[in-house]
Parts: structure tokens; sequence; C-alpha cells
């Protein structure tokens, strides 16, 4: 299922670990709202990273593999996206100040990797022992494209999350948010959580990670299936997936605030999501060339961009001009 060779498994492991230590205990060793201008930094930083990374696939396992990486990245990065509508209304709906949201969304990440590594060893297996799964996996991204086209107003629920109805029920949580904690103790009388004369209880931003860390597992499911789409190798879905959820908290503090404003993201992911599905249904049939997937999503992307910056500039002069007219 995997690569003989363990070494780059182990270093590019190790590589992450690095970035992420680096990351909370240099960079975000106290939890402050994060500029527009340190977004952009890291945003570029994490983009760059991962072309690095293109270039050393390109040197050691040559152009077909580079693309299927940069193809499975622009998806993963793409799908991550919608993400981001996501985390805003959570963190609206827990009213999560903005100092802590880079804690939670930084131990939601590392969270999503472990999952994300689970569910990409799971379906290398499948695919390996089931071959006709790749069907259902290709029906499954149709309509889960469908139905992303037909619903694309974002509404979250975050009462209805079973792990937060679990929570709510078993643990001790506090009334208000402690700081950035996630765990505090306080004095209590439930024997079970005491030591000494206090007790450990959860505060709501635990609860807000765990209502992170589900709906990234269901953002999951989609996505990695239509990385599945591109290439087989485990190491290279793997990669992608991990180098664009890494880039994602950046991704999220720079777009956060203009997010709403791009109206035709929503079909863009839907076109994607159909398009990698009816690849996977005619893959023992015809293999569409990844070259020619690439330029498919990345065309798809850049329309519904455009169209998007179009519409906004159509709206503030429309906005404007009735403002005139009002005075």
């Amino acid at each position: 299922m995997f690569p003989t060779a363990l070494w780059p498994w182990i270093g590019f492991n190790a590589f992450v670990l690095a970035l992420l230590a680096l990351d909370l205990g240099v960079f975000h060793r106290t939890s402050r709202a994060v500029s527009l201008k340190e977004a952009a930094f890291w945003s570029v930083v994490w983009v760059a990273l991962a072309m690095l990374f293109n270039v050393g696939i390109y040197i050691f396992k040559g152009f077909d593999v580079a693309i299927q990486f940069f193809t499975g990245y622009l998806i993963e990065k793409s799908l991550s996206v919608d993400n981001i509508f996501i985390f805003v209304l959570l963190f609206s709906a827990f009213h999560v100040s903005a100092a802590y949201q880079h804690r939670v969304l930084f131990w939601g990440i590392l969270g999503a990797l472990v999952m994300r590594g689970i569910l990409i060893a799971t379906g290398t297996f499948l695919l390996e022992q089931v071959h006709w799964i790749i069907y259902l996996f290709g029906a499954f991204l149709i309509f889960t494209g469908i139905r992303m086209f037909l619903r694309r107003e974002e509404v979250v629920h975050p009462e209805k999350n079973v792990l937060l109805k679990l929570a709510r029920l078993w643990l001790p949580i506090t009334q208000t948010y402690v700081e950035d904690r996630f765990l505090v103790r306080r004095s209590g009388k439930q024997a079970k959580y005491v030591e000494g004369n206090r007790r450990w209880m959860v505060t709501p931003l635990l609860l807000v990670l765990l209502v992170v860390e589900s709906t990234d597992l269901l953002f999951a499911v989609d996505s990695i299936p239509a990385v599945f789409a591109v290439t087989n190798d485990p190491f290279i879905v793997y990669t992608s997936n991990v180098f664009a959820i890494l880039g994602l908290r950046s991704l999220y503090f720079l777009f956060a605030g203009v997010i709403n404003k791009f109206y035709y993201l929503k079909v863009a992911l839907a076109i994607i999501l159909v398009y990698v599905g009816v690849k996977m249904v005619l893959a023992d049939v015809y293999h569409i060339p990844t070259l020619l997937s690439l330029a498919v999503i990345a065309c798809v992307l850049s329309i519904a961009i455009l169209a998007s910056v179009i519409r906004s500039r159509r709206m503030v002069m429309r906005r404007g001009a009735e403002h005139s007219r009002v005075l």
C-alpha cells in the first residue's frame, strides 16, 4: 500500500512537525489577532514551500508525478476554501475572539492531518483490494457536486453536532471562555474530576475545536476521493493534502472578511467535484490526462474568481449610484 522506502514519509512528517512547532512555539507563542499583512506573508510562505516540494518531486520522480501533485494540491486547496465559509460562521456563532481563532485553527488542523492520513490509508487500501469502489467514489463526488450547486447558501447548526451534544452531556464546562485555554481547574464537587479540592473543566473553546474537527472530517470525505481521481500514489495524495491544509489558517485570516464576495466560488467547486467524479467513473473506459484535468480546474477557478470580482465591483458601483441619488 505504501512505497518500500520509508524515508520520504519519515522525512516529510518530521519536516511538517518542525514547521508546526516553529509556528506555535516561536511565531504564535501568545494568542493575538492575526493581521492581514501577516496572513498574506504566511500564505505566500506555505504556497512557496508547496511549490519547492513540487520541484523536488519533478527532480526525483519526473514531470508526470509532479503534475499529479500540483493538480491534487490545486484541487485540495480550492476545496479547502469552502472550509473558510464554515469557519467564519462557526466563530461568529460561538463568539470566538479574533485573538483565539489561530489557536483553535492550529490544533484543528493538527487533528485534521491525522484524520486525513487515516482516511488516505483507508482509501488506498480499498482501491487496491476492491477496485470497483472507484465507481462508488466517483458517484459520491458527482452527487456531492450537484448537492453543492443546488445548496449554495452555507448554514451551520452547531447545536446539532453530535460531538458537541456528547461533550455538553458528559463533560463539566465553564460558563465563559478562559483566555485561550481548552482546559482549566476549578473548584467542584464531582469526585471523578477532583484533584485535591479542584477539578478539571473544559472551556467553550474546546467545544469550538471539536466542532471544527468534525466539520473538517466531513470536508475530507469529499476532498480526498477527489485527489484519488488524479493519482493512486498515497504519498502524492497525502503530501498534496498536507500542504493545502497547512496553508488553510493563513488563508482564513486573509479571506475571512471578503470570502462572501466570491459569489461564484461554490459553483466552481461544484463543477470541479462533478468533473473529477466523472473522471473516476470513466477511469477504466477512458483515461483523462492529468494535464487536461489541471487545465480544466484552473480555468473553472479563474472564471469563477474573475466573475466574482466583476459582480462585486458592479454592486459597489450600484450602491454608490443609489447613494448619490439619495443625496
